[in-house]
Parts: C-alpha cells; structure tokens; sequence
C-alpha cells in the first residue's frame, strides 16, 4: 500500500530533521500551510515541494533517527570540543573545519558508518549564508578562530600595521558567521570557546560586542568562565568558555567541578624512551640559549622554557613545531627535547597518560599545530557535564521540536507555558 502524501509529508520532515519553521523556510510557504499539511486540514501538497523536501531527507539519511540530542561542531579543529559531548549523549550531525588536516585528523578519530547523516563540510561561511543547509540542533558548539583576538595575534597584526579583531577582514568576520547560524536554527544552547585575551582585546570592546549580540540581538541567556587546566593536565592554558542557553536556566558556572588538589605533573605523560630525532640540534640549542641571554641582557624574558618531570608547562602553542622553546624536557647528560605529537595529545587530554588510541595520521608538524590550536579536553568535559542537566531540560521545554511518530500518530510538540 502507498504511503498517504500527508503521513510522507511528516515522515521526510522527521528524517530531515526540520522543525516547522525550517521546513516552511525551505519550501517557501508559511508556518500555517506546513501545520494545515500535516493535521489534513485539506491544504493540498504540492508535488514539487514534496519532491524537494524527499531530496533533503535522503540527503540526510534514512531511518529513524538515534537517540539523544543532536549538536553541530564548527571551526571544529580536531574534535575537542565534540568527544566531551558525545560523551554525555549527544550525537554530532554537522562538522565544519576549513582545514585540511585537520579534517584528517578529525575524520581519523570521529569515523562516520555508513548510512550516516552526518555532513562535513569545510568552509562554515557559505552555510551561514544559508543556515537551513546545517540541519536542526539542539546544541552549537564551536571554538571560533582566536587569532584576531589573541596578545601574539594582535601584536603581530600590530606590527604589520594590520587590522585585528572585528577590523579584520577574514578570520574577525567568523564571530558574525557564527552569530547568523544561530539567529537562524536558535538552537537551545550553545557552548563557545575562545582565548582569554578576548576578554580584554581592545580594551574589552570585542569581547562587549560579542556579549551584546549574543544577549541582545539573540536573546540568549549567556554566562562566561575563565578556565585554567592545571587540575586536568600538566599545562598553563587558560581558555574562555561562553555557554548560551535559549530559555531562562538556572546554569551557574560557580557549580563547575574542579579537581581538588595538586594537579599532575609533566612526569605523568611523558614516554621513557623517545626518538633521538627529537632532541634539539647542537645549533638550535646554542642558537636558544644565545636569543634567551640577548633579552636577559636587555631586562625581559624572552626566551626558551626548560621543564622537569615535577613541573607544569608553559601554553603549548601553534608554533611549537618551530623550535619547541616554550616546553622544552631536561635530559641528563644530553641537550633538551621537545615533546613528541603523542605527549602533546596527552598534555591536551585527548588520551590519558600512557594510551596511544588518538590516532595521529598526520606529520610531527602538522600535529604540533594542531594540538596547539586545541582544546584541553578534561576541562571541556567538565563544562559538558555541567551542561548536560540543562540541555536536558531545554529540549523538554523545546517550542521548535522535531516532528516525531509514534504508533503511526504525528505528535506535535509545542512551547511549554511557564508556570
């Protein structure tokens, strides 16, 4: 028996993963005409339309859609951001990193099956142009670009005599890209990562902008923390967590679980045995040491940093595949090390101490960098977890559900009334 074009009608939106209003977006008719469709007030389907909308549902996958929520990964980098939460059941739908190995990395670590609906797509500005190609989420994560704001960032645009921040012309404009996906899908929540520098970037004008738009343009309830590492990883990295929340949510980042206690040591995740390849040559050692001594003279710190098994690191930083200066290893009787792409994984948290399961396709360059652009993936857990009750509760009150079947009966979730 043929299905009824009504009950195909809401069977393609619940694989596409539209909402009413992105359907009616998509094929270009009203909220009304989409919900006179579907209760079979005797709104006729358009043929082409039903057509377009089968295309979109086949794009997407077939079959009923797994459980839990659904979130979107952009500027994603190599998925520090995404493990975390996935961890507490969410389920990743839309990939956007505009790095090519970084997307080797990614897709090493994060293999779709076959069949899946997952999109990775490489550059996020055309799908800001068009959000209803980003399907519907729950939650938007996304570690936009902190160059532009960052102090090495600034300074070196500085130098240049180069625009920065929400001035620049390329990697500044992401922020708004990111803004207009959001204003289009109004996912629940959102979580945004970025360097602490943003806070005070232009004497704090960037980072009010940013909180303006998100507060006031989006109507978004929006809380910020400062995170340091140290109680995770061996690791000085302090990173800057916004976290979004569509409807009012009792969300306090006061409630972040932190370890207790000394945190590890640099001794924790470095190998016994490590190839001679990574010591430093004679003349990158002399040529250190001479840079360090010229600033020492000249009454500033500049210079290479030299750690022991009991000490915490310096930021492990993009440029680390240069000269390794900012987190060099004593060797006794030998010149320092740096640390190889598999330590770098576990001072970022991406395995524990002693695992080789992140899987590291690229080169000892490549690796460098991206571990350096990273995310400390501990800490991310920890602001996932927090999260997650919320998230919980916001698709309970969700006003823009997913269409969902059950026993052959289209229900239609519609916004709660507070009390």
């Amino acid at each position: 028996m043929n299905t009824h074009p009504r009950t195909e009608f809401a069977e393609l939106m619940e694989r596409a993963g539209l909402c009413i209003e992105t359907a009616a977006e998509l094929l270009d008719v009203s909220d009304r005409t989409i919900r006179r469709i579907i209760s079979g007030e005797g709104k006729r389907i358009d043929q082409l339309k039903l057509a377009k909308l089968r295309e979109v549902a086949d794009a997407h996958g077939t079959g009923e859609r797994p459980k839990g929520f659904r979130f979107i990964d952009l500027f994603a980098g190599i998925g520090g951001l995404r493990r975390p939460f996935e961890s507490i059941g969410g389920r990743c739908i839309f990939t956007a990193e505009w790095d090519r190995f970084s997307r080797e990395t990614y897709s090493a670590n994060f293999p779709e099956p076959a069949g899946s609906d997952h999109i990775f797509a490489e550059d996020v500005r055309p799908y800001a142009d068009k959000p209803i190609g980003i399907p519907a989420h729950d939650v938007l994560l996304a570690g936009f670009p902190c160059q532009p704001f960052s102090i090495a960032g600034v300074s070196k645009k500085n130098a240049l005599g180069r625009p920065h921040g929400f001035l620049c012309d390329t990697q500044g404009t992401l922020f708004y890209d990111l803004a207009k996906i959001i204003a289009y899908h109004r996912p629940p929540a959102f979580l945004l990562e970025n360097v602490k520098n943003l806070q005070r970037h232009d004497g704090g004008k960037t980072f009010a902008t940013i909180m303006h738009v998100l507060k006031e343009e989006l109507s978004y309830n929006v809380s910020y923390r400062v995170v340091n590492s140290t109680p995770w990883v061996p690791q000085k990295r302090e990173r800057i967590f916004i976290v979004g929340f569509r409807d009012q949510i009792d969300f306090d980042f006061d409630d972040l679980a932190i370890p207790e206690g000394d945190g590890p040591k640099l001794g924790g995740i470095l190998d016994s045995k490590v190839d001679p390849k990574y010591t430093l040559t004679e003349n990158m050692w002399k040529y250190l040491q001479g840079y360090k001594e010229k600033h020492r003279k000249a009454g500033n710190g500049f210079g290479y940093s030299l750690f022991g098994h009991n000490d915490v690191a310096r930021t492990l930083s993009a440029r680390y595949y240069k000269d390794g200066s900012e987190i060099l290893i004593e060797q006794k009787g030998n010149r320092p090390r740096r640390l190889t792409p598999r330590e770098c994984a576990r001072l970022m948290g991406f395995e524990k101490p002693g695992e080789t399961k992140f899987r590291i396709p690229v080169s000892d360059t490549q690796a460098y960098r991206q571990f350096g652009n990273a995310v400390v993936v501990p800490a991310v857990q920890a602001v996932a977890n927090l999260m997650e009750p919320h998230i919980a509760e916001t698709r309970e009150r969700e006003g823009c559900a997913p269409l969902s079947l059950q026993q052959g009966k289209l229900l239609l979730s519609e916004p709660s009334v507070a009390a």
